[in-house]
């Protein structure tokens, strides 16, 4: 009985106005993102003549990633805690930053926004084709996911840290640092796993470009290094003050 009026309690605080906006604000925040991201795969292969084996192709992409991610955090932040990422979303409710039920939300949000993103980039268009990510033909599933684990950990470590007043006020810092370290993660593993480091905008350039193969690798190895982040940073690194409520399902 009281497990069931835990979950309404938290259900009702996941459904306010404040909830709401955060939900809008989470699609449009990946929406800009994954438009960014994904149309700059496209524009990169559409100008360049063999985008596949040209280095500076995919230093477009991660510029693109990095100012785009940087853009979208900003706008979000205090609104939904900017997100934009499914990864992200699962480490803060793991490190009980935020209700089970709000994070469901969040999520729903952006898979949204990534799958209009990516609709609407296909449609105007019109004779381009969706990047869906990929793992390089050496590559194993089972090694893409951990090098997808690894990235997705140091930006979700990166957006635990960015989020945390014990290092000072750091403004419009913090969504640089977020940025920063995702055109670093693409630079380092784009070629070999794809550099998602998202689940969202895995899905909705898969669902948009009518391919899901290996799908499973931008879900598990995202999810798990960022749970992997969330524990780690709040139970080991920087754990909780003794003033601080504890973990029942959010602290927020």
């Amino acid at each position: 009985m009281v497990a069931r009026t835990t979950f309404i309690a938290k259900f009702q605080q996941s459904v306010t106005p404040n909830a709401l906006r955060a939900y809008f604000a989470e699609f449009i925040s990946t929406f800009i993102y994954v438009f960014v991201a994904a149309g700059s795969s496209m524009s990169s292969r559409k100008i360049l003549p063999d985008a596949r084996s040209d280095p500076s192709s995919l230093v477009v992409v991660a510029m693109a990633n990095a100012f785009g991610l940087t853009a979208a955090v900003y706008i979000s932040d205090t609104v939904s805690g900017g997100h934009v990422n499914p990864a992200v979303t699962f480490g803060k409710a793991v490190g009980c930053r935020i209700p089970i039920t709000t994070a469901m939300f969040y999520w729903i949000s952006q898979i949204l926004g990534s799958v209009m993103a990516c609709l609407l980039l296909k449609i105007t268009t019109v004779d381009q084709n969706i990047v869906t990510h990929a793992i390089a033909a050496e590559m194993t599933g089972f090694g893409a996911s951990i090098m997808e684990g690894v990235v997705t950990f140091g930006l979700v470590y990166t957006v635990y840290a960015a989020n945390d007043p014990r290092h000072g006020q750091l403004g419009s810092i913090g969504p640089i640092a977020i940025g920063l370290i995702s055109g670093a993660n693409v630079l380092a593993v784009g070629p070999f796993s794809g550099g998602s480091m998202n689940p969202a905008y895995s899905f909705g350039a898969a669902a948009v470009g009518g391919s899901f193969k290996n799908q499973a690798v931008y879900w598990i190895g995202p999810l798990f290094g960022a749970a992997v982040a969330g524990l780690l940073y709040d139970n080991v690194v920087y754990p909780p003050l003794e003033s601080d409520p504890p973990c029942e399902g959010g602290r927020v």
